[in-house]
């Protein structure tokens, strides 16, 4: 699964992206061979939608939504917003939970269509 984190900058993405993969490295369920991370500013986000399984969004670009929206659409790119406290604790743990959940939901919805 390739999990895209996008943020202003992408320097604090990074830190969170590290404490995600520290999350499935130290996890008796997930696999570190089954994840792929990427940290990207929200400017370069055209080049990395097209192979994206679940997007993440920081807080400090929640305002940018609707632009987010026009590229991840016609995907059907799940995608969360990190809350603010989340993402000031780096919650890498919480994160990755709420990104497994986007994934599973967009997976069912799909299976749900073909039905």
């Amino acid at each position: 699964m390739k999990i895209v984190l996008c943020c202003a900058g992408g320097f604090s993405t990074t830190m969170l992206m590290d404490n995600m993969k520290k999350t499935v490295h130290n996890s008796a369920k997930l696999n570190d061979e089954d994840f792929a991370f990427k940290a990207v500013p929200v400017d370069l986000l055209p080049a990395e939608v097209e192979d994206t399984d679940v997007l993440v969004v920081g807080p400090q670009i929640a305002h940018r939504i609707d632009y987010i929206h026009e590229m991840i659409d016609p995907y059907q790119i799940p995608h969360i917003i990190v809350d603010q406290d989340v993402y000031g604790k780096m919650d890498g743990a919480t994160v990755m939970k709420q990104v497994l959940i986007a994934r599973r939901k967009a997976d069912l919805a799909k299976a749900n269509k073909k039905s």
